[in-house]
């Protein structure tokens, strides 16, 4: 039965007499009088040829396209941008990688309010595309699925799966002297072999994690790699199930409730996840207007198990839990244990009970442990507090046999000359390394630290040594690498205070990140202390710097959901 268009957006754009321009617009296109009648969904995809995480993404979205055309609506493609952080990596070019999700977020409710749209299915691969496209669904709050266009299969090298991790680290072999250049060259021919995002347990595969476990994905449709045939399954189960969306006005903030956030943290933490879910899970949860910070977070990674045995801390890759039961299989066993909400909606109209509840456990495989003997009793992802970060910080554990560490400072004012300083071998094992300046407001764009990490990794110090910044890290980051330290120090925040030898203490297994440096001695600092300026003094990064709060609360760019005086899908 046809839905009434009375009271969906796109009737300001195709119903009634003063419309006759605007419907010119749509028979210039090739529609027909009924088809302009129908609901408008704009299919969003972030497809382009920048990185294989994105290139399958359009002919799925056509997919997807055909599917609401099918079920009685009018699919309206259009395109969002993306910045690909394994390219960005390492240069200056990571400062554009955060700042994308505010722009993929801001383009997609800017073509949908201007378009008039009544829902949304998106597409995304690459890491700051998949929050970024939530984060616009729960803004517009118009019915709306997300779709993870699925990870690369992982290369073949000396016959051993490699992933991209892989590479950077190779690259911290070769300044070391352990890696040929022949073995280097070979390896990156065959490290990334196809289609997809980053096989790890990194950023890109932690949000399509969340994005099932919040509720905005259809169930264990995200874990399925590129280039599987099931895409186009999935892809068309979309296009379906929005138009059942929009008949029972099934919207985002229904379903994306706090214990949806919750739920969406426990997750994370217990595959070990990357911890940029830790600025985008708060970014999400202020575009519906609910407060959930980085201490939110940080207190339900602390009670959560490790249970998926997942790189970079693990062994395995996405392909691997897809086979093993994919998010749904880790959720079961978490929903055993009495750590998930299961009342929460999801976008099949089920609740995420009933879904686990048609999930079998599968005793074979060995990706996934259940709860009653998880690989670590709490979660892959730490919250830590203290004198150098009283506005927090975050740390992957996952893997790492060091949970604390204590040692001079080693203090660096940008990424750059870090990386110079690991490629000459000029760290000192016991170095607390200080990379500062880089975060939000004050890189701007709080660069990930990959490269330099992986470089340290590659030479043998990943577990010699701590880094600690005010930017943040690759989720294929491994090693003690604290990021997301608050305040940052373009604020001003003790982390700008640091100098060369003073003692710094990092206690994952307490919370804690200290400075032993005595009051006295710090009140003279700070008196010292002058603001720096950043290179950036025009363009979207200038714009950026301006509006981008901390790290604590998502680096949000605009206020959220809780000053809005309407929604758009009340229009």
């Amino acid at each position: 039965m046809p839905i009434d268009k009375s009271h969906l957006p796109s009737r300001h754009v195709s119903v009634g007499p003063a419309k006759a321009p605007h419907r010119s617009y749509y028979y210039a296109m090739g529609l027909t009088e009924e088809e302009i009648a129908r609901p408008f969904v704009g299919v969003v995809s972030a497809g382009n040829d920048s990185a294989p995480c994105n290139t399958t993404l359009d002919a799925q979205a056509e997919i997807a396209r055909s599917a609401v055309n099918a079920a009685g609506g009018m699919g309206r493609r259009f395109n969002t941008i993306t910045v690909t952080d394994g390219i960005a990596m390492g240069h200056q070019g990571m400062k554009s990688s955060l700042v994308s999700r505010e722009v993929i977020a801001d383009s997609i409710e800017l073509s949908v309010r201007g378009h008039c749209y009544d829902a949304l299915v998106g597409f995304a691969g690459c890491d700051k595309s998949l929050p970024g496209m939530m984060m616009a669904m729960l803004r517009l709050n118009v019915p709306s699925i997300f779709v993870y266009g699925g990870s690369i299969l992982p290369g073949v090298f000396n016959g051993q799966d490699v992933t991209v991790k892989d590479m950077f680290e190779a690259v911290g072999r070769h300044a070391a002297g352990t890696c040929p250049l022949s073995e280097l060259t070979a390896m990156e021919k065959v490290a990334c072999p196809g289609h997809g995002a980053c096989g790890g347990q990194y950023t890109a595969n932690t949000m399509a994690c969340v994005a099932e476990a919040i509720g905005l994905s259809l169930p264990n449709s995200n874990m399925a790699p590129a280039p599987y045939a099931s895409r186009a399954d999935i892809a068309t189960d979309a296009g379906r199930t929005i138009m059942a969306l929009l008949e029972s006005n099934l919207r985002p903030r229904a379903i994306c409730t706090r214990q949806a956030f919750e739920n969406a943290a426990r997750v994370v933490a217990a595959t070990g996840g990357s911890t940029n879910a830790a600025l985008h899970l708060p970014a999400m949860a202020s575009e519906a207007g609910i407060d959930f910070d980085l201490f939110d977070v940080a207190d339900i990674f602390k009670s959560t198990p490790y249970i998926a045995d997942l790189q970079p801390g693990g062994r395995y890759v996405a392909r691997d839990m897809h086979d093993a039961g994919g998010v749904y299989m880790v959720m079961k066993t978490l929903m055993d244990g009495g750590f998930l909400h299961g009342d929460c909606l999801t976008v099949n109209g089920r609740t995420l009970a009933e879904n686990i509840d048609r999930i079998s456990w599968n005793p074979d495989q060995k990706v996934i442990y259940p709860v009653s003997s998880p690989i670590t009793p709490t979660g892959g992802v730490v919250g830590l507090k203290g004198s150098l970060a009283p506005d927090g910080a975050i740390v992957k554990v996952a893997g790492l046999a060091m949970l604390s560490f204590e040692g001079p400072a080693r203090v660096f004012d940008c990424e750059e000359d870090c990386f110079a300083a690991v490629e000459a071998r000029r760290i000192t094992p016991g170095d607390v390394i200080i990379i500062r300046y880089e975060g939000p407001k004050g890189g701007p764009g709080m660069r990930e630290m990959l490269a330099t990490t992986a470089a340290l990794y590659g030479q043998g110090m990943g577990d010699q040594v701590a880094l600690i910044t005010d930017g943040r890290f690759s989720g294929a980051t491994r090693g003690f690498c604290i990021g997301h330290v608050g305040p940052e120090a373009a604020d001003g925040g003790p982390i700008a205070l640091v100098q060369d030898g003073d003692r710094i203490s990092i206690d994952a297994v307490r919370g804690s990140i200290d400075l032993h440096v005595d009051d006295a001695t710090l009140a003279a600092r700070r008196a010292a202390w002058q603001p720096r300026a950043h290179d950036y003094q025009s363009g979207a990064l200038w714009r950026y710097s301006r509006t981008v709060g901390p790290a604590r609360s998502g680096a949000l760019t605009h206020p959220g959901g809780k000053t809005e005086t309407h929604q758009f899908a009340d229009i």
